[in-house]
Formats: C-alpha cells, sequence, structure tokens
C-alpha cells in the first residue's frame, strides 16, 4: 500500500479535490484518483470525501493507493453449478455470496476465474478481468447467469441486452405489503450523492432511464413475495426501486434503512433470485430459456411466513 500525504496551500483553495490530486499526483490517473475517493482511500482532515470537494487551505489530504490488480485474471478451480453449456455459451447457477467479477476488496474467489478454469479458451473474450461476462448479478444475489465463450457469442449477447431482448425474470421477498397486484417502476438510476458505492433513484435527467415490471405472487402480514421483470439493467435496479417505494428487498442492509424487518430464519444474502433467463442463441438463431428453482434459502423463508399467518 502507498501513502501519501499532501497539505493544500493558500494559492490552490478553492480547487476540487480530484482537480487538486491530479495535479500533484501525475502518475496516477484523474479516473484513477476518482476511484480511489469514491472508494474511501482519500481522506481530508481525517474524513472521506467527495471528488467535487472543493479544498480549503490548511486541510491535510491522505491517500491510500492499493497496489494494481493484476492484467491477467488467475483462474481457480471451483465447482460451478452448470445449466446449459455448448461450444458458444454457457448458463450457470451462481449461489448468493459469490462475486462475479474481481473489484475493490474480491481479488479473489470469484465466479468468472472459476469459468477461466472451466473453459481457459474463453481468456480472449471480452475484457481481461471479466472473460466472458456479459451481464452480472450482486454478490449476495443468486440465480442465473450467462456467460460468452467465443466472441460471436459475446457480441450477440451485448447487442440483445443493449436492446432489451433479453428476459430475465427475479423472485424476491420485499418487506410490507404491495397493494397492488401489478406495477411498473420506471424511474432513474445514478450514484447516490451522498455515498458513492449506492445508487439511488435520481431526478430527472440526473441517472440514466431503468424500468421494472413487479407482480405480486403472495402477501404476509409484513412481507411480499413477488416477481420482477427487467427492462433495463442499471446497478442494484431491482434493489434501488423497490426500496424507493418502500419495500426493501429483505435481507438488503445496504437498501434496507431503518425500514427494514427483524427475518423469522436467518438468510443468507438477500432474499433476491434471478429465475428465469431467455435469450437468442448466437449460433443457432433460436430463442432458448433456462430456469432455476429458488434456493432453499429463501424456500425456507417463504415456508416461516406461511406458517406465521
Amino acid at each position: 500500500m502507498r501513502r501519501l500525504g499532501l497539505m493544500v496551500d493558500a494559492p490552490a483553495a478553492g480547487e476540487r479535490l480530484d482537480r487538486w490530486l491530479a495535479a500533484r499526483v501525475p502518475d496516477i490517473s484523474r479516473a484513477r484518483l476518482q476511484a480511489l475517493i469514491a472508494d474511501g482511500h482519500v481522506r481530508v482532515d481525517g474524513r472521506a470525501r467527495k471528488a467535487s470537494h472543493r479544498v480549503v487551505a490548511g486541510e491535510q489530504v491522505d491517500v491510500d493507493v492499493p497496489p494494481p490488480p493484476p492484467e491477467v485474471l488467475e483462474p481457480e478451480a471451483v465447482a460451478l453449478s452448470i445449466v446449459h453449456e455448448d461450444e458458444h455459451v454457457l448458463v450457470v447457477d451462481k449461489p448468493a455470496g459469490v462475486v462475479v467479477h474481481p473489484g475493490a476488496g474480491h481479488a479473489r474467489g470469484t465466479l468468472a476465474a472459476a469459468v477461466l478454469a472451466h473453459w481457459p479458451a474463453i481468456v480472449g473474450v471480452g475484457g481481461p478481468r471479466r472473460p466472458g461476462v456479459v451481464h452480472r448479478l450482486d454478490k449476495d444475489t443468486s440465480g442465473l447467469l450467462v456467460i460468452a465463450k467465443t466472441p460471436l457469442a459475446y457480441e450477440s449477447l451485448t447487442t440483445q441486452l443493449a436492446a432489451r431482448t433479453v428476459r430475465r425474470v427475479y423472485l424476491a421477498v420485499a418487506q410490507g405489503r404491495l397493494t397492488a397486484p401489478v406495477a411498473v417502476i420506471d424511474r432513474p438510476i445514478g450514484r447516490d450523492p451522498r455515498d458513492r458505492k449506492r445508487m439511488a433513484v435520481r431526478p430527472p435527467g440526473q441517472g440514466r432511464r431503468a424500468i421494472t415490471e413487479v407482480r405480486v405472487l403472495e402477501r404476509f402480514p409484513d412481507f411480499t413475495y413477488l416477481e420482477a421483470r427487467l427492462q433495463t439493467g442499471r446497478t442494484h435496479q431491482i434493489r434501488v426501486h423497490l426500496a424507493s417505494a418502500g419495500h426493501p428487498i429483505a435481507g438488503d442492509e445496504v437498501y434496507g434503512g431503518r425500514r427494514r424487518r427483524s427475518l423469522p430464519v436467518p438468510l443468507e444474502g438477500l432474499a433476491l433470485h434471478a429465475a428465469a433467463l431467455a435469450f437468442v442463441h448466437p449460433l443457432t438463431q433460436v430463442r432458448v430459456e433456462f430456469c432455476s428453482p429458488l434456493p432453499p434459502r429463501i424456500d425456507r423463508l417463504l415456508s416461516h411466513l406461511r406458517h406465521a399467518t
């Protein structure tokens, strides 16, 4: 870990923190510095600040620079739950607790590393740190993911995702009772201005359009079992949309806030599962569909809720 200690002088007062740092640490790109600021590796007088913070003369700025991750992902021989595999695509059922690709604080134990060990030829497909990955699931969300094994499949699947023709259906348990049997949440999503590690519903023009279709499957006194379909694929979309409607996903410590209710049974991860996935096969051009049953952790929660009513 490289550590830097800098002091703001009077002529620089009023500059943005990221610009001020970029001028004084020229060997680190501004984009990299912004990422360090967002991840809390930059402190001003001991406190994390935003990149837009205007520096004040006399402030002490401390920067922790972690070593850069290796450019090439190391394969890890970890068992995969394979739903379907052919020479172009791999569909896996990801358990909760597994990160899809390396990121801050998650250098090892990723799904991408396991896929690379399973199919070494995928190394040149997509990015070097996320070979074959065309979409992702949060660490604590379980369910179906499609991996592109060839450049043909990667191009086809990313195009289908951009065109919103990939069908993704989730099953979830949310807090509170949703009253409408069917709802469409159409609210822009962007970075939370108060916490850059979170996403939030943003005013028009300040986020990317995000659309989630919600259908109630079963109601309980304090929870609702529902189906959610993505029309768009924004980061944390279902979690943010339901939380903004006052119904955060059960087990969500990030977006549950003060509304978070205690659960009748322990829940490993979020009560959110990617249960169905459909797309046009890149080679055959035939639409294929895959399903994954609810994992025991969510099934157990529903069983307790049903017996308690």
